[in-house]
């Protein structure tokens, strides 16, 4: 079976968030039981160098016709292309800039949904594995040209939907006949997510529960009707991480490796840190949260509950980029507390020492389809605090046998957050039972493995 992965972020390439990392591991998990190979968009900040020119070809939206070239880089066993295009091509950022999303942003990814599935003819595979709405139009071309491919359509975020005006349909090359409310149409407006989800074959979300919580009001973002039409075809499953990236034994960002044996080492690496950084003695416990500044990370509530928090006898550190306002807040906290710093932006080596550094990553999401910070936490021994909510109610367990251990609060509020801090510090002062959890927690298997296994059945069930 031929398979084409396309993704608007695939990581090492171009990056926003958690769905380039996504890209770049689970079809590399995928090799063994599938040819797969990758596709995404060559965008202005990216280089050809090292790339190889292999295809060239015309498309056609709403009469306009658009000239496209593919590059190609084999790495790691693995061929992924890069498709060059008017507009898509022609940005210095992926969707947006200080002003906010770039206003055509519909007509460049139909551009890029239309060349992917040109590639895929040209390939001649078997299935399109699509993701978010970035490649949502693609399943539409597809089902409007009749063309033998099937597809998969996997949702890493639901809150994210690619919404137009009407007028948008006059350039992306699709008929006023798909504006209806069992396509395209949302009160009134296009909605690109829809279409994945309309026309694909088989639909995914990253973790059961969240799949479960999407047909619901609190979490449908206003689909929660349209994905329980769709529920037959709705399959949910877990991400994992790139252990290969992701492990502190090889990390290539961290002063000293450790593993589950060598914790003390991972106490030199919290001493280095903090050495670099406004905060003092090593000896406090050491939070970190990694973000998006964004509402659907909890930001709200930490900021709420932050001068309870920072009154205790502890660090916390937090790397967030986004959102002016709420960043604005940080800073201002950052000024006013001598044991909280903000970084502003993302750094990924920074990243690696703060998870490979803290004793407990906060992540208080309000919502969150998978998550991979706490996977990543868990990895390097550092146990995350988390809200019962979608992939984190599948990943982090309190008090259980299972694998994967950190704090679980069950009601998102100021109180039972704090309560599940109080109870992360608690355990800390219990040195030996801490310990075993965080060596536990080294040992959990966190890779793509499971997933890849997952989408091969999802596959394997659409072919026949």
């Amino acid at each position: 079976m031929k398979v084409l992965f396309a993704s608007s972020e695939i990581y090492p390439y171009a990056k926003s968030g958690g769905l380039a990392d996504v890209a770049d591991a689970l079809p590399h998990a995928m090799q063994k039981d599938v040819d797969i190979s990758r596709v995404m968009p060559l965008y202005g900040f990216m280089e050809t160098k090292g790339l190889k020119s292999v295809e060239s070809f015309e498309i056609n939206l709403s009469g306009i016709s658009y000239d496209i070239e593919v590059y190609a880089k084999n790495e790691n066993k693995i061929s992924t292309y890069f498709i060059k295009a008017p507009l898509l091509s022609q940005t210095q950022n992926l969707y947006g800039d200080k002003n906010g999303d770039y206003g055509n942003n519909d007509l460049r990814f139909a551009i890029f949904s239309m060349g992917v599935v040109e590639l895929a003819l040209k390939l001649g595979v078997d299935i399109l594995h699509l993701n978010d709405w970035h490649t949502a139009l693609a399943a539409l071309y597809i089902k409007d040209k009749n063309l033998n491919i099937k597809t998969v359509f996997t949702i890493h975020n639901l809150a994210y939907q690619g919404i137009f005006d009407f007028d948008s349909l006059g350039r992306i090359g699709v008929d006023s006949r798909y504006f209806h409310i069992e396509a395209l149409e949302f009160y009134g407006r296009v909605n690109l997510l829809k279409a994945g989800i309309a026309f694909c074959d088989a639909l995914v979300t990253v973790s059961e529960t969240y799949a479960k919580e999407i047909q619901t009001k609190e979490f449908g973002c206003g689909l929660d009707g349209f994905l329980r039409v769709n529920k037959h075809k709705l399959n949910g499953v877990l991400n994992g991480i790139n252990t290969k990236i992701f492990n502190p034994k090889t990390d290539k960002y961290l002063t000293y490796a450790f593993d589950k044996n060598s914790l003390s080492d991972k106490y030199k690496n919290k001493v280095d840190f903090i050495k670099s950084s406004t905060l003092k003695d090593p000896r406090k416990p050491l939070f970190v949260m990694i973000t998006r500044l964004v509402e659907q990370k909890g930001t709200d509530l930490v900021v709420l509950s932050m001068s309870k928090l920072l009154k205790r006898k502890i660090n916390l550190f937090l790397i967030g980029e986004g959102g002016d306002n709420i960043s604005e807040k940080f800073e201002k906290l950052s000024d006013k507390y001598d044991n909280f710093e903000f970084f502003r932006g993302y750094d990924e080596g920074l990243s690696h020492m703060a998870y490979a550094s803290a004793d407990f990553l906060l992540m208080p999401s309000r919502f969150e389809p998978c998550g991979l910070n706490q996977m990543i936490a868990m990895r390097y021994a550092t146990l995350p605090i988390v809200h019962s909510v979608g992939g984190l109610k599948e990943s982090v367990f309190e008090d259980s046998m299972a694998c994967g251990s950190g704090i679980v609060f069950e009601k998102f509020n100021k109180k039972e957050f704090l309560d599940a801090v109080e109870r992360a510090l608690k355990l800390r002062k219990n040195k030996k039972k801490f310990d075993e959890i965080r060596q536990k927690d080294m040992k959990c298997d966190f890779s793509f493995r499971k997933s890849a296994l997952k989408y091969t059945e999802i596959y394997k069930k659409i072919l026949k």
